[in-house]
Parts: C-alpha cells; sequence; structure tokens
C-alpha cells in the first residue's frame, strides 16, 4: 500500500486543497501538522528543500506542495504515483 504524507499548518488554505484533492482520489493519508513544532518544520525543510506548506511525501519521496501535484493530476501523472 502507497504511504502519503502530508506536512500541514493551520490556516493554511494550499493544505485544504491538497487534502481536498487526496480525499477526492480515495487517498487516505497522515497530516502532520507543523504549526506547533519548529523543529519538525526544520526537518520535512531539510527533507524536501523547501520552507513552504504544504509538503507532500508519497513512499517517502518529496512531491511538492499542491500546485505540484495538480499539475501531476492535470498530466495525468497522480493516480500512477499514487497506486490507483
Amino acid at each position: 500500500m502507497i504511504k502519503v504524507v502530508i506536512y500541514t499548518s493551520d490556516f493554511c488554505g494550499y493544505c485544504g486543497a491538497a487534502k481536498r484533492l487526496l480525499t477526492d482520489k480515495g487517498v487516505e493519508f497522515e497530516e502532520v501538522n507543523l504549526s506547533q513544532n519548529h523543529e519538525l518544520r526544520e526537518e520535512v525543510m531539510n527533507r524536501s528543500g523547501r520552507r513552504t506548506v504544504p509538503q507532500i511525501f508519497i513512499d517517502d519521496k518529496a512531491v511538492g506542495g499542491f500546485d505540484d501535484i495538480r499539475a501531476l493530476d492535470l498530466a495525468g501523472k497522480l493516480d500512477a504515483l499514487l497506486g490507483l
């Protein structure tokens, strides 16, 4: 089974959009809220190379944020990454 983890923060519209896209596809994911955990935020930044949220990992591979998964979806590539 594919493991999807999405790192979010409070009051983030792109985080909500990413969660909706994954939910609409029927994908279960683990959400990790970084709002109160600055050490974890630094760890995610080091893993992804990005400072923004959301950051989405599919099977431990950083795939970017909402714009990135939306572009993958529009190109017909997201479903394959998600094992759909």
